[in-house]
């Protein structure tokens, strides 16, 4: 049910999108109006996000450590897992963002007869998911052409590297393959493992299908549905650099499809578990040096008016009480001197 139902949450964006430029007005809306409210979203959100983790208090050193860390001078430390100066930590950063070094040293756990606990690779799941991020990269920066006048020169680097296999015209990009084969198998993946079929949400799968519905629409567009480049490229032209005017009428209603699509990631992005693109950066288990015997980390978010509370003095205060309540205490509590008599003072 919750493939099923972000599926069809899917369909009826697109239904909506291509119903809606029908109407008067509707490609107006989709095609100018909606792109600049959700870039607005998109942008003022995203920042918002990345300023309230970087504002979150760290008060203790954090890293994740996964090999051996910097210890007696005769045993090698690990200086990219377990990093204790500023260029390890970079040198571990670069990895994680650039190749997902983490995700390349995921290890699959399975129980064999015995039993047995067996340590498999899944270095699979590392592959497709390196081909989907750089792929989608490669996507949006070939995209680029429709955004500049004149066309950057790396636009066209990418483009013949892309397409030199030179399958068909117009020429068959090769990310355009490997992407839709990324998110094919990240999605089946969901499906057929029990254990992630599991724990997965409807917030894992919409992105799926959300991603997947964009890269199925604009390949329709280049391989068999053609569009209107040049009037497309006006559009889009004009919706950055906010001038509008551009002739919307001579432009197919696929293409409108697909932008309401981008439109919806792009809106959807901050609030989404996509954020990792920006979260990446800010966590303290991979940005953070191992190095808490060799420095002393002092919260530089504790208040100086706030003077310490040692446990004497804390049941010095609250000793009665604590002895009331049967609560164990270091120091008994002092017996009270016997009250005089009128007798005994007589």
């Amino acid at each position: 049910m919750r493939v099923l139902k972000s599926f069809l949450i899917i369909l009826a964006l697109m239904l909506v999108a291509y119903l809606g430029v029908q109407v008067p007005g509707g490609r107006t809306l989709f095609g100018m109006v909606l792109p600049w409210l959700a870039f607005a979203i998109f942008v003022i959100f995203f920042v918002k996000k990345v300023i309230d983790w970087a504002k979150a208090p760290v008060p203790f050193r954090i890293p994740t450590t996964c090999g051996q860390e910097n210890s007696l001078p005769w045993i090698k430390q690990n200086k990219l897992d377990c990093p204790s100066t500023t260029t390890g930590v970079l040198g571990r950063m670069f990895l994680e963002i650039f190749l997902f070094r983490t995700l390349f040293r995921n290890t699959q756990a399975k129980i064999d007869d015995g039993p047995k606990l067996s340590y498999l690779s899944s270095k699979y799941l590392w592959l497709f998911g390196l081909m989907f991020h750089y792929s989608f990269l490669i996507i949006v920066l070939r995209h680029m052409r429709l955004f500049t006048d004149p066309i950057p020169g790396f636009v066209h680097v990418l483009e013949f590297g892309d397409g030199f296999l030179q399958v068909g015209a117009p020429p068959l990009y090769i990310t355009d393959l490997l992407f839709l084969t990324a998110v094919t198998f990240l999605f089946l993946r969901r499906v057929i493992l029990p254990a992630i079929r599991y724990i997965s949400l409807p917030a894992d799968y919409f992105p799926l299908f959300l991603i997947l519905a964009i890269g199925l629409t604009g390949v329709t567009m280049r391989y068999f549905v053609r569009v209107d480049v040049i009037n497309v490229k006006t559009l889009v032209h004009g919706l950055v650099t906010f001038q509008a005017g551009a002739p919307l009428a001579s432009i197919g209603d696929l293409f409108f499809v697909h932008l309401f699509l981008v439109t919806i990631l792009m809106a959807y992005f901050p609030f989404s578990k996509l954020m990792h693109m920006g979260g990446v950066f800010l966590s303290p288990t991979r940005n953070l040096a191992n190095n808490s015997r060799m420095v002393r980390h002092i919260n530089p978010w504790n208040d100086p008016s706030i003077k310490p509370h040692a446990y004497a003095s804390y049941e010095d205060e609250f000793r009665e009480f604590m002895v009331g309540a049967d609560i164990p205490v270091e120091k008994e509590l002092e017996p009270k001197p016997a009250e005089e008599t009128p007798a005994a003072s007589e």
